[in-house]
């Protein structure tokens, strides 16, 4: 659950933030690179966007049915301070019907002449007094604080019902966001299949880099993922055995650099499709296959975390996913299982 800080103070700006995200032109174009030249940096932002976007949404999802909870909270109080109340007033009423039927009805002074023992009389008619007192301040007290829980209740019932409004709004947008994103994917995959079919590599586009850790030497080569094909397993697309680790994700997701090092290789064509080769330090390389577009160009050095391409399903490929290498050489037949490699390194894959 969200924090009570004034949270839902965020969502307007939050909207007007996304609005503008979503109104943001998808045609493929940059100010002076010519159609497509920025697909893949639009298809990066775009998964950027419906990121926060999703974000934001469970957030207000989840600010929504706190403020629901409370509401609910509220009304079961004011429900239990009401039956208190109204027990209190019954007790009043009794207290009430007992004086009467002792001869309440009379003048005090003619009962006093008629009591046998007219002190003892006066010292029940004080306790009376005192009861009916006590109970008509308690019921005072009751009444106030069902006030104060029906202001309560109602603050809460209506920042929810504001928050529910403001989340089918922002899930409207987010939905917006997600079909601008699986165009542009579409567009990108398209391109990078002609560039492969025709033996052209397409030149590296720059992405605008996300704020990375120093303090990570190394990282998993995509941040959210499925594992699928793993090292080393058969199948009929392989000509021996599955030589690295494949990361189920969707065309366009952004693809980091292990480690550190040197831009070995970008290359396409052939079974890996689009791919690029990063050597790093003690005698290791990464390679990084069926992608979509490539930011880096042979010679970069890059950081760990730097995003250095986008995933795609160029080459001998069922679908959309990271084929993730370690090698021992820049070539194909030295691999190491991956998992184990990077889980030594303090990336632990699941």
């Amino acid at each position: 659950m969200p924090s009570p800080r004034r949270r839902p103070l965020l969502v307007p700006v939050l909207l007007c933030a996304l609005a503008v995200l979503a109104a943001r032109p998808t045609d493929g174009t940059d100010g002076d690179g010519g159609p497509g030249t920025a697909l893949g940096p639009q298809v990066a932002r775009l998964y950027e966007e419906a990121a926060t976007a999703t974000r934001q949404y469970e957030d207000g999802r989840r600010s929504a049915e706190e403020q629901r909870a409370k509401a609910l909270e509220y009304e079961r109080l004011l429900d239990g301070q009401r039956q208190k109340t109204g027990a209190l007033r019954e007790d009043l009423g009794r207290i009430a019907r007992a004086q009467y039927r002792s001869g309440g009805g009379l003048p005090l002074t003619a009962r006093m002449l008629l009591a046998d023992d007219p002190e003892e009389m006066m010292r029940g008619q004080r306790a009376v007094s005192r009861a009916h007192q006590a109970v008509d301040r308690a019921v005072g007290e009751n009444l106030r604080a069902e006030a104060r829980l029906a202001a309560d209740e109602a603050r809460a019932r209506s920042a929810w019902q504001t928050l529910e409004k403001r989340n089918a709004d922002l899930a409207r947008l987010k939905k917006k966001i997600e079909g601008k994103l699986e165009a542009a994917r579409s567009r990108l995959e398209g391109r990078a299949d002609s560039s492969v079919a025709a033996g052209s590599c397409p030149g590296a586009v720059r992405l605008d880099q996300p704020d990375i850790n120093a303090d990570r030497p190394w990282v998993a080569p995509v941040e959210t993922y499925e594992l699928s094909a793993s090292f080393g397993s058969g199948g009929s697309r392989w000509a021996n055995r599955h030589t690295g680790q494949d990361f189920a994700v969707p065309v366009g997701t952004p693809v980091r650099a292990a480690g550190a090092g040197r831009v070995l290789k970008v290359s396409c064509g052939g079974a890996f499709g689009i791919q690029v080769v990063v050597q790093h330090a003690g005698g290791y390389y990464t390679q990084y296959a069926h992608l979509a577009a490539v930011a880096v160009d042979q010679g970069d050095r890059v950081g760990a975390g730097q995003w250095i391409g986008q995933s795609g399903t160029t080459g001998n490929s069922t679908g959309p996913h990271l084929h993730f290498e370690v090698r021992v050489t820049p070539e194909t037949g030295s691999a190491l299982d991956p998992v184990p490699w990077l889980s030594a390194r303090g990336v632990p894959l699941s």
